[in-house]
């Protein structure tokens, strides 16, 4: 077969006329159509399965807070501030929402078994001081998924996505690079949630896309892709060394799990040369998902104050380049947290329990930095008078 075009393509596309156009470049070398993975179903028929201009023209995803929502967030707020607690313990016994509660635990719901995408909107950051505003953030997403993980092996809990060019290194990671960023998911984590504190002064949209209808798309055109992405021989570098599958099915569910650094390496990650490469029939598969992910996916114009929460399972996302202002508000500045529902949390396949097992179940650090560190940091606890 030939491999697929990695061309520009219109972001407005169609699911379906993205498939013609793919089987149209999938030139079968004999009648002999591959067929899929024993168990792996010839479409997904779930809310997951969006395409972005549709569900971007609904604005199905949005939950616009009211003046009302807003006032009892702020109560909570202080509330919870007379409890005198560690910002870590908020949760929802703590920071009451008797209206928007409900309303939060329906997009909860709508994460797992809907759509996998929200974007909870309203909140004026200039309104609240920085521990402030983190406690709405914890607050909020207490009713959305109550359990938090750690990001990386220093137990960091809050991760700040903001550029620096004060060194190389810095410049080069995806974390604290203006440079736009491929699909993929976080290496763990049900839901990935993240704060934006505020906005580039041009770029840095969130850019989203179904997971499911990149797979419906290739299954019905490209199944040997499908086969190679349920194949356990991928050989991933990050966190550590290990080979597995790209894709599972289980418990009738799709879970995709990848990221283009840790299979082919970048400028911050370098593949280390004794790790075996991907084979031209993988990179196919790679691009292909980009492909489709850009062809279908979901573009939103954040802003400062959004909470967006997607489900990590079955949502890619990625990030368009971006240029910081001068001023303090025209620099982007997100902050990220991994989240699990106890209630509605998938089962994980056996091979990825290792990362939500070092994310969640582990003992040990725990750091809550307001601030992005690292020269110094600012946790989020309660300082002696």
């Amino acid at each position: 077969m030939s491999p697929i075009s990695t061309g520009p393509v219109a972001t407005a596309a169609h699911p379906q006329d993205v498939g013609v156009s793919i089987m149209a470049l999938a030139i079968q070398t004999s009648n002999d159509v591959p067929s899929l993975p024993a168990g792996f179903p010839a479409k997904f028929d779930s809310e997951l399965a969006w395409d972005g201009p549709s569900l971007g023209k609904s604005l199905d995803y949005r939950l616009v807070l009211t003046d009302d929502e807003l006032s009892e967030i702020l109560a909570a707020v202080k509330w919870y501030k007379t409890l005198r607690r560690d910002g870590d313990r908020v949760d929802k016994t703590s920071f009451p929402l008797p209206t928007l509660g409900p309303k939060l635990e329906k997009l909860s719901r709508d994460l797992y078994y809907g759509k996998g995408v929200c974007v909870i909107r309203g909140i004026n950051p200039a309104s609240y001081s920085t521990e402030d505003l983190t406690l709405a953030y914890l607050g909020v997403q207490s009713y959305i998924a109550e359990q938090r993980g750690r990001q990386d092996k220093r137990g960091n809990m809050l991760v700040h996505i903001v550029a620096d060019n004060s060194n190389k290194q810095a410049a080069e990671h995806h974390r604290h690079s203006n440079k736009s960023i491929t699909f993929h998911n976080e290496e763990a984590g049900d839901v990935v949630s993240w704060l934006t504190r505020s906005t580039a002064a041009a770029g840095g949209k969130c850019i989203l896309a179904s997971a499911y209808t990149v797979y419906n798309i290739l299954a019905a055109a490209r199944p040997d892709i499908i086969r190679t992405l349920a194949r356990s021989d991928w050989p991933f570098a990050l966190p550590h060394f290990q080979c597995r599958p790209i894709i599972f099915h289980q418990d009738n569910k799709l879970i995709m799990n990848f990221g283009r650094a840790a299979l082919l390496g970048n400028e911050a990650h370098p593949r280390p040369k004794h790790l075996p490469s991907l084979t031209n029939r993988q990179v196919e598969a790679l691009d292909a998902i980009e492909v489709i992910a850009k062809a279908t996916q979901l573009e939103i114009q954040t802003q400062a104050g959004d909470m967006h929460f997607i489900n990590n399972l079955a949502v890619l996302h990625r990030r368009e380049g971006f240029v910081d202002g001068e001023a303090s508000t025209e620099k982007r500045h997100l902050v990220r947290m991994r989240l699990r529902s106890a209630q509605h949390g998938w089962t994980i396949p056996q091979v990825l329990e290792h990362e939500w097992d070092e994310a969640f179940k582990a003992q040990g650090t725990k750091h809550w930095h307001l601030e992005p560190m690292p020269s110094s940091f600012f946790p989020l606890r309660r300082q002696p008078n």
